[in-house]
């Protein structure tokens, strides 16, 4: 399956527009310690990318959380959703509900941080709904019990990221990367972040880098070696990819990208592409769409 840029379905008349949910990509990915907790020390450089869930809310003077839909496979009481409005009311005393209604077209298990995401826009805008008046600092410290990746989402730049990824540098002006077109390589499996990270073989010592020498090297990911061994689906999209350029996994996959300008490659790799994967033709974003919503 192909798809080009994802089409927004167009709300019905009764409805607002939903609330974006984008996609990331993780330029790099070095992992620097551990801590005594088990957490992993990382160096990260996060982008956005056009590819966005879609949340429908509709807020309920009731109190009550209720999911309309969500993503397959995943239990109300699991949806990091659900979790975060439940979040955003302990924290605040709220006692406004909300009916969650989430069109899904980021894959799961891929690296792409859709679950981090949606969560992240939940809190972005049921703090706006619910007249709730939290700043962005509050919001990323609610995020951050539901995962590592929901602060860059709140934030909603482009940034360098340290710690378990929640001590975030924008990048702005000539420090922020070019906003290109990619493939993205989904191949069919699910990559488990808890599994890589525990893998004995993982490298956590990387020596620390600068924003400027990765600027200038590019950086690496250091869960590839784990992750092309434990899931060879994976290791054969990044290799098909790496015949047109250099081909990066997100995250701890399984996604795979490249950098593509060229009309003339992209033509080339439409053609030729596996059937065994999805393609997304995405375009990079330093401003995310959820930033541009409010």
């Amino acid at each position: 399956m192909t798809a080009e840029s994802p089409e927004v379905a167009s709300p019905s008349p009764s409805r607002q527009p939903p609330w974006p949910a984008p996609a990331k990509l993780n330029l790099f990915l070095h992992i620097v310690g551990r801590r005594p907790n088990g957490y992993h020390e990382l160096q990260t450089c996060f982008q956005f990318v056009d590819l966005c869930d879609d949340i429908h809310l509709s807020v309920r003077a009731d109190g009550v959380i209720e999911r309309l839909r969500g993503a397959a496979g995943v239990a109300h009481e699991g949806d990091l959703c659900v979790r975060a409005a439940r979040a955003l009311q302990a924290a605040t005393g709220c006692r406004l509900g909300v009916s969650i209604d989430v069109l899904k077209r980021i894959p799961m298990g891929a690296g792409l941080g859709g679950g981090s995401s949606d969560a992240a826009t939940c809190l972005v805008a049921l703090n706006r709904l619910w007249e709730l008046g939290l700043g962005k600092d509050q919001l990323a410290k609610i995020g951050l019990t539901l995962g590592a990746d929901v602060p860059v989402f709140i934030e909603g730049q482009a940034a360098w990221a340290e710690g378990v990824g929640e001590d975030l540098t924008p990048l702005t002006g000539s420090l922020a990367p070019p906003e290109v077109n990619y493939l993205i390589l989904k191949p069919n499996v699910a990559v488990s972040t808890a599994e890589i990270f525990q893998d004995p073989t993982l490298t956590r010592n990387s020596p620390r880098i600068t924003i400027d020498g990765f600027l200038a090297s590019g950086g690496r990911n250091d869960c590839l070696p784990a992750v092309r061994r434990r899931y060879p689906e994976v290791a054969s999209a990044l290799d098909w990819l790496s015949q047109f350029g250099t081909a990066r996994l997100t995250g701890t996959g399984a996604c795979v990208f490249l950098s593509v300008e060229s009309s003339e490659v992209r033509a080339r790799m439409v053609r030729q592409l596996p059937p065994s994967v999805e393609a997304f033709w995405v375009r990079g974003l330093n401003d995310s769409p959820l930033r541009k919503r409010l």
